[in-house]
C-alpha cells in the first residue's frame, strides 16, 4: 500500500485515469477535487505506483469525525485488477471497517469482492446499483423558454436551502446527510431554480465525486422544464471548469431516464455501484 501525498504524482495520477474512462470517472473526480483544494480531506491509496492496478481514495484519517456519517465516510474504487483491489481491501489500515461507510465504483466486481470482504468481517452491506450517465458537448443546449419575466430566475443553492434538500432527498432526513449537503453546496456547483419568493424550487448540485446529484423539482413546479434547464445549465457549468458531466438514475425512475434521453445525454455501458458498510455495533 502507498499513500499519494504528492501533487505531481496527483496530477499525474488524473491524467493516467483519464485513459481509463468511464470506469474510472469516480476515482477521477475524486482526484480533480483533491487536485483544486481538496475540500473533503480526501487521500488517495494504491497498491504500486507509477504502475497500479487498484487505487482507492478515501478521507484522510484525521478528518474523519462522525462513524455513522457514510456520506462524508466514502471510498471510490477503481482497478485494472480486481485482485489488486481485493488485496489492498485485505490489508491492514486502507479501510476503516469500523464505522459505517461507502464503497462507490463503476466496475461490477466492486460488489462481489467488496461483499466478500466485509461479510468476513461480519458487516452488513447494502448495495444499490444504477444506470451511469454522463453529458457530453453534444448534449442539447439548456432552454431558458421556462423562465419568463424577474420570476423565476435561474441561480444556484445556499446554505440556507440545505434543510430543503435534506428533507426531500430520498437519501437523506438526518443530520449526517444535513451536515453533508451543507459541505456540498459550500464547496462545489451547483443550479436551482427560484420562484418570486426566492425558494428553490427545482436544483441539482455536485458531490465529492464530481458527480451531478440530488436532481429534484418540488410536485408542485413539475412538467415546466426546470429539471432539464437545471440539468444542463449544472452541466455546462461543470463542463466549463473541466470536470466531467457525469450522473446516475435508478433503473425504475422513468421520468429521469426520460429527460435524459430527451437531452442526449449518453448512457455509459458500466453502472454505477455504491455498497453502504454497517458495522455490528451499528446495525441495531
Amino acid at each position: 500500500m502507498l499513500v499519494l501525498n504528492c501533487s505531481i504524482k496527483l496530477l499525474t495520477l488524473e491524467k493516467m485515469l483519464k485513459s481509463h474512462f468511464p470506469e474510472s470517472l469516480k476515482v477521477y473526480g475524486a482526484v480533480m477535487n483533491m487536485n483544486r483544494g481538496n475540500p473533503f480531506q480526501k487521500e488517495v491509496v494504491v497498491d504500486s505506483w507509477p504502475d497500479f492496478k487498484a487505487v482507492i481514495t478515501r478521507r484522510q484519517k484525521e478528518a474523519e469525525t462522525d462513524d455513522l456519517d457514510h456520506y462524508t465516510n466514502a471510498y471510490a474504487v477503481f482497478y485494472k485488477d480486481f485482485r489488486a483491489y481485493q488485496r489492498l481491501l485485505e490489508e491492514h489500515d486502507v479501510i476503516n471497517w469500523d464505522q459505517v461507510f461507502q464503497i462507490q465504483g463503476l466496475q461490477s466486481e466492486v460488489c462481489d469482492v467488496s461483499n466478500a470482504v466485509a461479510n468476513s468481517k461480519q458487516l452488513g452491506v447494502k448495495l444499490t446499483s444504477f444506470k451511469a450517465v454522463q453529458f457530453s458537448p453534444h448534449s442539447a443546449l439548456p432552454d431558458t423558454n421556462a423562465l419568463k419575466g424577474s420570476s423565476p430566475r435561474l441561480t444556484y443553492l445556499n446554505i440556507a436551502d440545505a434543510d430543503l434538500l435534506n428533507r426531500t432527498w430520498s437519501r437523506g432526513g438526518n443530520e449526517q446527510c444535513l451536515r453533508y449537503i451543507v459541505k456540498l453546496i459550500s464547496c462545489f456547483p451547483s443550479v436551482c431554480v427560484r420562484d418570486d419568493k426566492g425558494n428553490p424550487v427545482s436544483w441539482s448540485l455536485t458531490d465529492q465525486f464530481a458527480t451531478m446529484c440530488h436532481g429534484y423539482t418540488l410536485p408542485e413546479h413539475r412538467r415546466k422544464g426546470y429539471s432539464q434547464l437545471v440539468a444542463l445549465t449544472l452541466a455546462r457549468k461543470l463542463r466549463s471548469r473541466g470536470f466531467p458531466c457525469q450522473g446516475n438514475v435508478l433503473d425504475d425512475n422513468t421520468a429521469s431516464i426520460s429527460l435524459l434521453k430527451n437531452v442526449r445525454a449518453e448512457f455509459l455501458p458500466c453502472r454505477f455501484h455504491r455498497l453502504i458498510l454497517t458495522p455490528a455495533a451499528f446495525s441495531g
